[in-house]
């Protein structure tokens, strides 16, 4: 059931991260400060995928279209030298369309936040993911799923995954 949440933030992260490592004119250094913000938006980027549906488990493939921001912030140098931050929102429509052509097709609306926090100790991510759509047979899909993990320095992992169906 993870599968389709966990792909679709990953895979927007990286397209987020991608972006903000391809555009580096879009980058602003505070005066003095050894800091380095980057921000990148996305405007109907589309995505297609294979992903099981989250509730059902049926195999298929979505297809995303949305509108997005990826925004990180970066100590380049002096104390806190290594330590950023990073977030990443994105809003659009989704369609998943089952291997199976006795599955309904879903069409509906999704929203995903990534915030990640690192330093040269320290990582800790949490992600939303939050989806509604409606079947080609009149069923509804609705799924929301909140992941974190943090890992400390002296390599303490701590994380959860809780999906939600219904």
């Amino acid at each position: 059931m993870r599968s389709l949440t966990f792909m679709l933030s990953r895979a927007l992260a990286c397209l987020a991260v991608a972006g903000l490592l391809l555009f580096p004119a879009s980058s602003a250094f505070a005066a003095g400060a050894g800091a380095v913000s980057v921000t990148q938006t996305f405007h109907n980027a589309t995505q297609s995928f294979p992903t099981p549906n989250p509730c059902t488990g049926d195999l298929g493939t979505v297809t995303l279209t949305y509108n997005g921001v990826a925004h990180a912030n970066f100590l380049t140098s002096g104390i806190g030298a290594g330590t950023g931050w990073f977030t990443f929102t994105a809003t659009g429509d989704f369609v998943f369309t089952p291997l199976d052509p006795t599955k309904p097709t879903f069409t509906g609306h999704f929203m995903a936040w990534d915030g990640e926090n690192v330093n040269l100790q320290n990582f800790a991510a949490t992600s939303t993911f939050v989806l509604h759509g409606t079947g080609s047979d009149g069923s509804t899909l609705m799924f929301h799923e909140v992941f974190h993990v943090s890992v400390s320095a002296s390599g303490i992992t701590l994380s959860f995954d809780k999906p939600t169906c219904g």
